[in-house]
């Protein structure tokens, strides 16, 4: 290809919407454009990266045992109110009418589809496992679409279903998939970390998210300090045990503290954990937190020790419910009879109190009276209040104890650029798709299913592999393989040398750009840079007087001087470089 005929409309500034490195670089280098919010045109660059990414994933799922099929993207509204998610899903599924007013959806994923196909195509345990995947675009309309490729309205996806017997049968599709994934993603030249994570919308029991560690990413992970434990978790799942710091010591509250009577305390205009724990001398382990949630079901207290965070998806989980939203000042003062910052458990009426265990274990706590400018102290559960519920709700940190192990655990930002899930009987059993055994028995199909962001890969690598002068990629998914650039486009003597290295990498299949642009040799040299072309050979003045020309490595930087006939060999196209 030759750069005149290339469309690669590289920026010198960043534009003023993007705030992640891989948004910034994917703009600049002339990578993709925004159409709208969340919705982007990919140019000749991205669809070569995007292609070979492609590729891989085609490849490893053949591997696999995968067969490519291709499902519709619009989706008719019945076979989701089948399955019960129709409402579940939220604003987040693109809803449409057709002319005659029937409902259908924009396809987010597709298990309903999945699902409706193989209950109608599968009956016997012979025909199975069974494996079926498409590369395609999602929709999902995102209430806040932001950082590029990272959460977008319109995306490409690869999503596979497996369908087997039994639960051992899911387990031996579910560890295939796993170990494609690992390949696919190291093929791609990027390192990940799979993590449990919770399984949202999709449902199922188990669930892996493979993340690409980086500081611009959206998700929060924790992991063991300890090498050999490999305790990994998105902090939605995360779980930790109850009374015990980092270093494994009892919390602030210890079992033998003689617990004190109740009573009142003036607080005027005091809310926030800061101002209470510095207006009473007391540490936040030992304020209990009582928050208001509004959901389908009815208006909950979540309570947590003060010093915590609540985590929002467990307290959905454990209400079986589809929304959890915080309550507003206005609902908070109906049922406290007092201002937001003086909510507290005891006396708490018309409510659902559900606590995390490390409140059962905090002795004589402070915590809000339900009554303005007044909190508790010496609050006591069990004596002083009794929650219906007690689950884990909180939020997990750096410095908690491992699960596992108890070390400390460590904490990192990660992009999620895949999902793998254990469904299980979920659609199945509510679709009715089912199978005869041996024996002749109807039994449900067990289910799994895995997704990989293909966009969301490309820009996970930028994200990975760049420096203060662009992308960085790998060969394995470089738009192109080589950049050769004549120093002095006006000299025919290098353009003629750069010709014929053109012709001859062209010749050995080696994937080039010549860029014949009249622009001055230090654009050329930025523009590379910022693309990310993972070899660039310079012809200048040493190319004519001593028959050599330049050839660096945008990874390593390493430089030397080849004659042309040596450019072949010398190009280490190893993929994952």
């Amino acid at each position: 290809m030759r750069a005149t005929q290339l469309l690669a409309p590289t920026l010198r500034e960043n534009p003023a919407e993007a705030e992640i490195t891989s948004h910034q670089l994917l703009v600049r280098a002339g990578f993709i454009r925004k159409v709208a919010a969340g919705i982007y045109t990919y140019l000749p660059l991205a669809w070569q990266v995007i292609k070979k990414i492609i590729k891989i994933v085609r490849e490893e799922m053949d591997r696999a045992g995968g067969q490519e099929i291709l499902m519709p993207i619009i989706q008719p509204a019945e076979i989701w109110h089948e399955s019960g998610r129709w409402e579940v899903y939220g604003p987040e599924l693109f809803r449409l009418q057709d002319r005659h007013n029937r409902d259908f959806c924009l396809g987010p994923t597709h298990e309903e589809i999945i699902t409706d196909l193989i209950r109608n195509e599968v009956n016997s345990y012979r025909q199975l496992p069974l494996c079926l995947y498409q590369i395609q675009n999602k929709y999902r309309d995102e209430k806040r679409p932001r950082f590029g490729l990272m959460r977008g309205r319109e995306f490409i996806m690869k999503d596979l279903y497996s369908f087997d017997r039994d639960e051992a049968g899911l387990e031996n599709s579910y560890q295939k998939m796993f170990q494609a994934y690992l390949r696919i993603f190291k093929r791609c030249g990027l390192q990940v970390f799979p993590v449990e994570a919770e399984a949202g919308a999709i449902g199922g029991k188990d669930t892996h998210e493979f993340m690409v560690l980086a500081e611009t990413g959206e998700a929060t992970i924790v992991f063991c300090s300890r090498q050999s434990c490999g305790y990994a978790s998105n902090v939605e799942k995360a779980a930790s045990p109850v009374q015990y710091s980092a270093q494994g010591r009892a919390s602030y509250a210890g079992d033998s503290e003689e617990l004190l009577p109740l009573k009142e305390v003036y607080t005027p205009n005091i809310r926030t954990v800061e101002e209470i724990t510095a207006f009473l001398n007391v540490p936040a382990q030992r304020l209990i937190k009582s928050l208001l949630y509004e959901t389908e079901k009815g208006i909950v207290a979540a309570l947590i020790r003060g010093d915590r965070e609540l985590n929002e998806v467990k307290l959905q989980k454990v209400l079986d419910v589809q929304r959890v939203e915080l309550a507003g000042a206005e609902t908070v003062e109906r049922i406290t009879k007092a201002g937001v910052g003086f909510t507290g458990p005891v006396n708490l009426e018309g409510v659902q109190l559900i606590a995390d265990p490390e409140v059962m274990a905090v002795k004589n706590a402070v915590s809000g009276a339900n009554k303005n400018d007044t909190h508790l102290v010496n609050v006591n559960a069990e004596r002083d209040f009794k929650p219906g519920l007690i689950a884990d709700l909180r939020l997990v940190k750096a410095g908690d104890p491992c699960p596992d192990c108890l070390f400390p655990l460590k904490e990192a930002k990660g992009i999620e650029v895949g999902q793998t899930f254990k469904l299980g009987e979920k659609y199945s059993r509510t679709l009715g798709a089912n199978y005869l055994d041996e024996n002749g028995r109807q039994k449900p199909l067990v289910m799994g299913c895995y997704g990989i962001g293909i966009t969301r890969t490309m820009a996970a690598v930028v994200e990975q592999r760049h420096d203060e002068n662009g992308i960085i990629w790998p060969v394995s998914i470089a738009p192109f393989h080589a950049v050769i650039i004549p120093v002095n486009q006006k000299d025919n003597r290098q353009v003629d040398i750069a010709e014929s290295i053109y012709n001859l990498l062209q010749s050995t299949g080696i994937e080039v750009v010549l860029d014949d642009r009249p622009e001055r040799a230090g654009v050329k040299f930025k523009d590379a840079d910022l693309i990310g072309y993972p070899w660039r050979i310079v012809v200048g003045n040493k190319a004519v007087e001593k028959g050599k020309v330049e050839l660096r490595n945008r990874a390593t930087k390493e430089e030397g001087l080849f004659s042309p006939e040596e450019i072949v060999g010398a190009l280490n196209l190893t993929p994952y470089t």
